[in-house]
């Protein structure tokens, strides 16, 4: 068996130095093309150091306009590809499963921090963006497994360290699926799908572009280069590669179980979080930070047809397997929320669990900020912490019914409703607030009028 002591570092991280500055370069694009920076073998435990996902871009200061002012072109930051090869040295073939083990995983030493935010409405938005339309941050500090920050007091809580990506390469058939697809979103979703008028999702579809594109060991300006970053896909979403899945889960002991699309598999991972909330509703929203993974992987040769069922036109349209590891926070008491899928204007939709975890995070925010909290503070924490989000009903027309499960124990007061009134006292005035920036655009902006100021 290998020993954790003995990972072989395959990408290391340089925090005085630029993504594109690396020893091995990072990429922020999915391409089949983008040429492996290391290789690996089954049963090898090895080391993958990462930056945060703006390449510390945002900073650790007293201001937000970093946030409003942040370069999305060039996010997601990924240390990678890394070929996997079996122990006579055949590297994983398409159809194919590869299978990933995290043995271990935390920030970089010497860079215990990181943060949470949301973007300006102009500016990439977020889940809430329509009634949070400025850009603001919270720090946080790690005391071990625990997170604090003094933009939001009176909490502290485990975090459930995770990468917010992990994926494999898609082949050239795959990407072109994956292009046509959100093009078309892109240009006739405004038009078409009705859920724009209530989420507010700035932009529909992040389509390729060479603008803030990041190919690894491709020089740019070269031919290569330019006929990559045409192609090349963004890591917004999740794909059937894996990638941006977001599960705050795949902690230390977790497995994923990729499909393999290209000779070798070309493995990528990045976007360190040391906690998040389900649904990462600030969109910044994790704790987010610099890191390391280490990992096994192992080969399930033809796993892809076995064990993976399309849902869709070709053998392509499959999505990874999960297996969650045996390391979480134990939480005994929770209040839980509930959302159905009526807007807040009173419109009726049919089955929309989008709306109705809308609803149920907006019914969050607003009784937590009784206890002393900002909008803006309780928002940035149930996107960071370990709460819980769930589809309870999907069933039952016309109404979807989504809840939201805060764990009480990670404040320092009694958030549980009382027959008296709620107490007021100096641990209750919460004076220091998240950072935040003015917001100057002109997109029409939500209001509840029925909530609490």
């Amino acid at each position: 068996m290998a020993l954790l002591f003995g990972a072989r570092t395959v990408v290391p991280i340089d925090l005085k130095k630029k993504p594109w500055e690396q020893e091995h370069p990072l990429h922020n694009q999915w391409h089949p093309d983008i040429p492996a920076v290391a290789e690996v073998k089954v049963g090898e435990v090895f080391r993958v150091e990462m930056v945060d996902f703006t390449g510390g871009g945002i900073k650790h200061d007293s201001s937000a306009e970093d946030i409003k002012h942040a370069d999305l072109s060039v996010v997601h930051y990924l240390s990678g590809p890394i070929k996997v090869s079996d122990v006579d040295g055949v590297r994983a073939k398409p159809g194919d499963l590869l299978s990933v083990e995290i043995c271990n995983l935390g920030p970089l030493p010497g860079d215990e921090w990181g943060y949470t935010a949301t973007f300006d409405r102009e500016n990439g938005g977020g889940f809430l963006t329509d009634h949070f339309p400025s850009a603001t941050k919270a720090i946080w500090y790690f005391e071990g497994i625990y997170a604090y920050s003094t933009h939001i007091p009176g909490v502290r809580f485990p975090g459930l360290t995770h990468p917010g990506i992990i994926g494999t390469a898609p082949s050239k058939e795959l990407l072109d699926i994956w292009n046509e697809r959100e093009s078309e979103v892109q240009e006739n979703g405004l038009k078409s799908l009705k859920l724009c008028e209530v989420l507010h999702s700035r932009p529909l579809a992040n389509l390729p572009s060479p603008k803030g594109c990041l190919l690894g060991k491709i020089e740019k300006g070269t031919p290569e280069w330019e006929r990559i970053a045409k192609e090349a896909a963004r890591t917004i979403p999740g794909r059937e590669n894996g990638g941006n899945c977001y599960i705050k889960n795949l902690s230390k002991g977790s497995k994923i179980y990729l499909p393999v699309f290209v000779e070798g598999a070309n493995l990528s991972t990045g976007d360190m979080h040391f906690s998040q909330g389900d649904g990462e509703v600030s969109f910044c929203g994790a704790i987010e930070m610099s890191g390391f993974l280490e990992l096994k992987c192992d080969i399930i040769r033809g796993g892809m047809k076995e064990y993976l069922t399309p849902m869709g036109p070709t053998p392509l349209h499959v999505n990874p397997i999960f297996e969650i590891g045996p390391i979480e926070p134990r939480f005994s008491e929770w209040l839980v929320f509930e959302g159905i899928s009526v807007d807040e204007s009173g419109r009726q939709h049919y089955l929309d669990a989008s709306v109705a975890y809308k609803r149920a995070v907006l019914n969050a925010i607003d009784y937590l900020s009784r206890f002393g909290y900002s909008k803006e503070q309780v928002y940035l924490l149930l996107s960071c912490c370990p709460c819980e989000g769930r589809i309870s009903g999907i069933v039952d027309s016309p109404n979807a019914v989504a809840t939201l499960a805060i764990p009480t124990a990670i404040f320092d007061q009694d958030i549980r409703p009382k027959s008296r009134r709620i107490p007021v006292g100096p641990r209750l005035v919460r004076k220091q607030d998240v950072l935040k920036c003015t917001y100057d655009g002109n997109l029409p902006i939500t209001r509840n009028p029925a909530a609490s100021t």
